[in-house]
């Protein structure tokens, strides 16, 4: 088995610091205070009020996404700058979405930044802009299967 392939499970409060190092590490959607998002605030996303799914690459935690269900978001989904353009943020929109509307139909949101990767990569995978915030109706999310190595697109 290849230890430098990703590979996708669902995330666990023991987690959480490699979780912050990889949101910490983005280049894009920097938080301009990093003391407003805490471990306990990723501990209640993961736990109680949706669930969370890490990309590890070996023992490495090199990507996150969180679903909200109280909120209908997503909450976050990052990927650390040195596995971007991999397929990770392809394969961890889709598990999220995929989990998220097996719970639910409502619409689900997000907020990025304008003029980034980001917001670019959001508008590739179907979502619409809705003002500051997008929006996305259930829908196919993505062809990239959970679970495996996927090339960028």
């Amino acid at each position: 088995m290849n230890n430098n392939l990703p590979t996708y499970r669902e995330a666990t409060t023991a987690d959480i610091p490699q979780m912050m190092e990889v949101r910490f590490a983005v280049k894009e959607n920097v938080l301009s205070n990093p003391a407003l998002v805490t471990p306990a605030d990723c501990e209640e996303y993961i736990n109680q009020r949706g669930k969370g799914w890490v990309c590890e690459v070996g023992k490495e935690i090199v990507g996150f996404a969180i679903a909200d269900l109280q909120e209908n978001s997503i909450w976050a989904l990052f990927v650390h700058p040195d596995y971007a353009e991999q397929g990770i943020g392809k394969a961890l929109h889709k598990i999220v979405l995929d989990w998220y509307f097996a719970q639910t139909i409502s619409t689900i949101w997000l907020s990025t930044s304008p003029a980034t990767r980001a917001e670019r990569f959001y508008i590739q995978q179907g979502w619409r802009a809705g003002g500051d915030i997008f929006v996305a109706q259930r829908f196919k999310s993505s062809k990239a299967p959970a679970g495996r190595h996927l090339d960028s697109a």
